[in-house]
């Protein structure tokens, strides 16, 4: 592994300043706590390897990566989405409720809703996160919260 000694930015502080964010856009995509830790771990040892030597967006650089690193692991045959873990901290039963809702949703559809209303990215931002044209977030978008409406309208 060839670590950068003349990174514009501070290790610490792009982590500390990362994590959490980090943290939770991998848990909501693959719906376990292990493996969003791995996910991120896994974006922070390619951006030392990897990152180009002059980012205007370390962040933007990160997710990117971490989005694409769990549509990996997505598609790994072993690897099956379970019932929200009972470690995951919510502050109370409703939100508890709408975790439940969208961990229900698929990988794809989950995905564009945490990054568009949890992360705040635009869905040309989201589509060159995930490879995609924009008309498609809007549609993955669009399709996520009518299948979010119909969970919500049947509880």
């Amino acid at each position: 592994m060839s670590q950068r000694s003349n990174r514009p930015v501070d290790w610490e502080t792009l982590v500390k300043e990362n994590e959490n964010r980090l943290y939770r856009t991998a848990l909501a995509i693959l719906g376990h706590p292990q493996e969003a830790e791995d996910a991120v771990q896994d974006a922070f040892v390619r951006y030392l390897e990897k990152a180009p030597e002059v980012l205007k967006t370390p962040s933007a650089w990160l997710m990117r990566v971490l989005v694409n690193g769990c549509k990996s692991r997505l598609r790994l045959a072993w690897r099956r989405v379970g019932a929200l873990p009972e470690t995951l901290p919510t502050p109370g039963p409703e939100e508890r409720q709408e975790l439940e809702e969208l961990f229900a949703l698929p990988p794809e559809d989950r995905a564009v809703i945490h990054l568009h209303y949890y992360e705040g990215y635009s869905t040309d931002e989201i589509a060159q996160m995930l490879g995609c044209r924009p008309g498609t977030v809007r549609s993955r978008l669009s399709r996520a919260r009518d299948k979010l409406r119909k969970l919500i309208e049947a509880n």
